[in-house]
Order: structure tokens, then sequence, then C-alpha cells
């Protein structure tokens, strides 16, 4: 068995060890903004508010360290729904990563795992949901029993990330701190579902969503009490609605999170509260979060930049750009506010996707072959991409993982993507491709030149920008290429019926993986992929639609994924992990352009502990979530 449960230890990320609790309990100071409630008797002192064993934060993400209770963050926002964004950057979790992407308990206290198919969790003592009903095992078997297991509920039953082999785990629960899932064999994708920035909640809080569950409450009273009453629907409408853990839109809903939500939609201003049953603490007594409010104020997409600049917002990551970068510094020195540039987390900031499931027979053919593929990512010029829509700060490579994966190795981002010409307009001829019209433009075996429509979802200018100057770079090996901005419904739609030759998109999200990171995005499980996407949808919908893979190098790829998958220890799955970056760069499945691109990330004069430098991706870590943003803090 292998124990994770880190007592006695220092982590070395940027949570640490429940063993040192004591001295900070001991010390435990009341937060100022709650003390006249404690003083009042409307709410316990927070000694009694925190678990026995609280998550103790000794290290930060910046260089500010201990902070200050008290003071309010603004940011801004372009859509209601982007409530959701506190409990992705609130990041609070049964198990999350740290910023060297290495796997703890937060919300649990431990976990065991055993031969990677049985896991046992164990929760802290004394930890309560945001209205102070305790947390227990009861929320797990409620989710559990009633939830996932629930016809009405859940009519395709649990998610996939809980099944093997299409069967469920067995779900035992020990006692009100303990439980246990267990399968037949291993399952990978269980501990890594909990720490993603859309986790896998396995638990509710039952005390009160059994109030509109028709197992416990009558449907009509469900309706009479339902916002609406008789005419909010169907127990099953109210209790979808009302169960909002990553919409965060419910403000009736209780939560774990450093900040519950207190604003009902619609608004134009949502205001977000200290949790003060929050089971983090620093190593000065101080129940986290630092900062008592954030505010989320809605702004058109396009005047957030504008408006971030004349200090609007606090603390601004999204809808910021390079573009914006020379921009935003400008007002620097006027505000007192420091733009710093993170590393964008993606595999390529903009890849091209051959469809190897095109319907043209002869564009199939020759995106089938990897000399084809290969010659295409030789006469891209990376270091002039970088230079011009890029300004020198991004890295030339394949769309494949980042140098921050400790899986990666040089080769996946330089082979086949030096630039070089010749070599491309070797292989080209090598395929057959040598014949010519007068234009200088290759020609098909059927006689057609060689003109390929590629579809761009994204009209951001740095991607139109990267288009043109590979229009440019392939015109000169002979192939060219018309750019067809599509809607985001047209481009998945033409891409999964074949009509579409190639995509760019971005690149691969998996960017910075572990050995225990699922890789399924690099190998045709999923209807998503744009190199294989009939390939994809045959895998995702268990051969009812779709092809079968019929590529021999794309189908050893889904022998790896199922290699890792039946792997029972980490040194398995790093083995299946390296077959997989090798073949996909090999044989250049999609083609990369530059990754690690600079994320603008605005900082207002006062806000204290962001890091200087830091990754931004949606997974792992949130954005800006890695770096625990309850233990940022404003300064007086």
């Amino acid at each position: 068995m292998h124990r994770r449960s880190f007592i006695g230890g220092v982590l070395s990320g940027l949570l640490c060890d429940p063993a040192f609790a004591a001295d900070p309990v001991a010390a435990m100071q009341e937060t100022p903004l709650l003390a006249d409630r404690v003083k009042s008797g409307t709410l316990p002192p927070v000694a009694q508010r925190i678990p026995g064993q609280p998550r103790i934060v000794r290290r930060f993400a910046g260089d500010d360290g201990p902070g200050r209770q008290g003071g309010q963050l603004d940011m801004l926002i372009s859509s209601a729904r982007e409530t959701s964004l506190m409990t992705v950057y609130s990041y609070t979790r049964l198990i999350v990563y740290d910023d060297r992407f290495k796997l703890h308990p937060d919300i649990l206290e431990s976990y065991d795992a055993s031969e990677g198919r049985a896991f046992t969790f164990t929760l802290r003592a004394g930890h309560k949901w945001s209205d102070g009903h305790p947390f227990t095992t009861e929320d797990f078997r409620f989710f559990w029993e009633d939830v996932a297991n629930n016809r009405e509920l859940s009519p395709s039953g649990p998610s996939i990330e809980l099944l093997v082999d299409d069967q469920p785990p067995r779900v035992e629960i020990v006692d009100e701190r303990t439980i246990r899932y267990s399968w037949q064999r291993p399952n990978p994708y269980f501990i890594e579902s909990q720490a993603r920035a859309a986790p896998l909640f396995l638990f509710r809080p039952a005390h009160y969503l059994k109030k509109l569950h028709a197992k416990y409450t009558d449907p009509g009273e469900i309706a009479r009490r339902a916002r609406g009453g008789e005419l909010a629907g169907s127990w099953v409408q109210i209790f979808r609605r009302a169960d909002a853990m990553y919409s965060n839109d419910n403000v009736d809903l209780p939560s774990l999170n450093s900040w519950i939500a207190t604003t009902a939609s619609p608004a134009r201003r949502f205001l977000f509260v200290r949790n003060p049953f929050y089971h983090r603490v620093d190593e000065a007594g101080r129940q986290l979060p630092y900062v008592d409010r954030v505010v989320f104020t809605m702004a058109a997409a396009n005047l957030i930049p504008a408006k971030a600049r004349l200090g609007e917002s606090d603390l601004q990551p999204r809808y910021l750009n390079m573009r914006d970068y020379t921009f935003l510094k400008k007002s620097t020195k006027s505000s007192g506010a420091e733009v710093r540039l993170w590393e964008f987390g993606s595999g390529s900031q903009v890849a091209l996707y051959p469809n190897l499931n095109a319907n043209d027979a002869q564009w199939r053919g020759l995106f089938r072959d990897a000399r084809f593929r290969r010659a295409l990512s030789m006469a891209i010029d990376r270091e002039e991409l970088n230079q011009v829509a890029f300004i020198g700060l991004a890295t030339p490579s394949n769309n494949t993982i980042m140098s921050r994966s400790v899986l990666f190795r040089p080769e996946y981002a330089t082979k086949w993507a030096q630039h070089d010409p010749a070599a491309a307009n070797r292989l080209l001829d090598e395929i057959g491709l040598t014949r010519r019209g007068r234009d200088g433009i290759r020609l098909l075996p059927d006689g057609r030149s060689a003109i390929m429509i590629v579809e761009s979802q994204r009209e951001q200018t740095e991607e139109a920008d990267v288009l043109q100057l590979i229009a440019d770079h392939w015109k000169r090996i002979g192939i060219k290429i018309h750019v067809k901005p599509q809607t985001l419904e047209n481009f998945r739609l033409r891409n999964l019926s074949g009509e579409a030759l190639m995509m760019a998109y971005g690149g691969v999200v998996t960017a910075v993986p572990t050995p225990n990171t699922s890789p399924r995005e690099f190998a045709p499980t999923m209807r998503g992929g744009l190199q294989w996407p009939q390939w994809g949808l045959f895998v995702e919908s268990n051969g009812k639609q779709g092809e079968k893979c019929d590529l021999e190098p794309a189908c050893r790829l889904l022998a790896y994924v199922e290699e890792w998958e039946n792997s029972i220890d980490e040194d398995g799955r790093r083995i299946a992990w390296e077959k997989i970056l090798q073949t996909n760069t090999d044989e250049v499945f999609s083609i990369g352009t530059v990754n690690g691109v600079r994320q603008p990330v605005v900082v207002g004069p006062k806000v204290r502990n962001v890091p200087k430098e830091g990754y931004y991706a949606w997974d792992p870590g949130g954005y800006i979530g890695l770096y625990q943003p309850d233990t940022f803090w404003v300064a007086p």
C-alpha cells in the first residue's frame, strides 16, 4: 500500500503538513471581520470553526510572506456565467496540485492508494460547510446513492471516471470521516479527476439538498418552497438548478470554498465574502483567506484591458493578451500597478490539425502519410513566427508538452520542427508530388492544385498573423492555403463531418503532465481530437458511432493509453506516457508553432503575494488557483 498522508514531513509545494498544526491552532487569532458576530454569539469562535487539523500554509507563492486579514479584491468578468471562476480560483479540492505539479490532500486530511484500484479517503475532524453544518462522509454517500445513481438526476449513471470496464466502484462508508472506493482493476483517472480546475465532485451538502430531493421530501412541498412556486418545474429541475457546486450561482448552496457567493443572478456586480469555516490557516494562526471580499464586475470583454489599465481591477489575468502588454505597461507609472508576464500553458499557441478523416480521398491519403505531415512541419520558420507575432518571448516547438513537465524531452519539441524547406521539398517529391502548375503550386495526383482551406475559429490578431506567415512558408514548397474563419459550431461540425481539411486551433491542453495525468488527449479517444474526430467518436461512443481507427501508428496510441490505464504504479504509467509522446513526435499528427507565450497579469499596487512569474493554464491549477489566491492580501 502506498501511503500519502504526509504527516510528519514538510510538503515541497505551497501547502504544508498538518503535523505542524499544534502551534498555529493554539495561537489562533479571531478574524477582524467576524469578531462582532463572534462577540454577539451568532458565530462560534475561530478555534471552533476550523477542523481539528486544519491545512496550515507555511510557504507562499509570492514574495510577501504571511499577510494581513481584511480588504477587498476587485476583478473584471464579461459574463454572469463566470461566477464559476470563483470555484476555479479558490481551488479548494479533495486533492490539489502544488506549484510543482505534485498532488497533495487539501480538503482531505489524507488518502491511501493501493495497487491503483483501491482508494481510502480520510476527512478532517470538525470540518464544516460554510453554514456551519458538519462535513462528513454522509455528504459522499448522498452524492453516490442519491445523485450519481438516481436515474432521474443522472440518466446516464455515474461519470466515466468512476467506471472501470463499465463497472462502478464499490463504495464503503467506513465511518463519518472515512470512505473507500475500489475497483477490480486500476482506475488511474480517479485521483487526477479530483484536482482538476473543474473537478469531479464526489460529495454534496446533503443537509441542504435533501430538502429538494424526492427521496427525502414530498415533491409537492419541494415545488411550493422553490423560487417560482408551482411554476418552478419538477423536483428534478429544481434540484439541478440548486446543485451548483461548480457554477457557483446558487447563493443558498453551502460551500467549502474560500469565498462564498452572496449575489444572485441576474446582476452586474457579484460579491463573494470569506467563508467563516474555511479549513486553511497560516502559521501565525490566522484563518484564510486573507481578503474579506472579492467582487466580480461585468464589463465587455474588449474593454477589460482598458479598464484594467485605469485601475478598475486589482487583479486581472483574464481577457488580456500580449498585444495589450505595451498598452498596459504604459499606465503602470501613474497607477502603481504591475504587469507580470506568466507562461501560458498550451502545447502550441497555434497548432494545425490535418484531418485524417477528411472526405476528400486525395487529401486524406496525403494527410495519412507521415512524410507529408513532416514536410509541412519543417517548412515552417518558427523563429520568424516568434519574432513577428510574439515579440521573441515564445519558444519554437512542436505541439507537445512543455519543459515544465517531468516527462519532457527536448526532442519532443524539436524533431521535425527545424526550419528546413529543402528537406521538406525532398519529402514532397518522394511522395510523388513532383508536378507543379504555372504558379509553382504542386499538383495532386488527380491534377488539382494543392490548395487547402485551413479553417479557423479564433479571430485573434496573433493567430491571423501566424497563419499568414505559414501560408508564405508553405507556398515556398508548393502548397497553398486559404484561411476561412468559422463559428465554433460550424468549426466542430465541419471537422467531425469530414468536410474540413485542416483546422487551426490552440495546442494540447495537457501541457504539463505528470505520469499520473490522463494521456487521452494525445490519442484518438474523443471526438474533440481535431486530427482524428471520427476515430475519437468511435472510442467515445463504444463503437456505436464514428469509424474504427485504421492507421497503425494512431491505433498504437490507443494501445499505449490502455497500457497506461492498466499500470498499477507510477513507473508503469511513465513508460506508457513516453511511448505516447514519442509516437506523436515521430508521426507529427498535429503541427505546432510556438509555446511558452506570455500571459499578462495586472496586479494592483496594494495586492501582495501574487507571484512575479507563474504558469497560467486551465489545467493543472485553474489559472491563478495554482498559487492559492486565499493567501493573496491587500496592504493598507
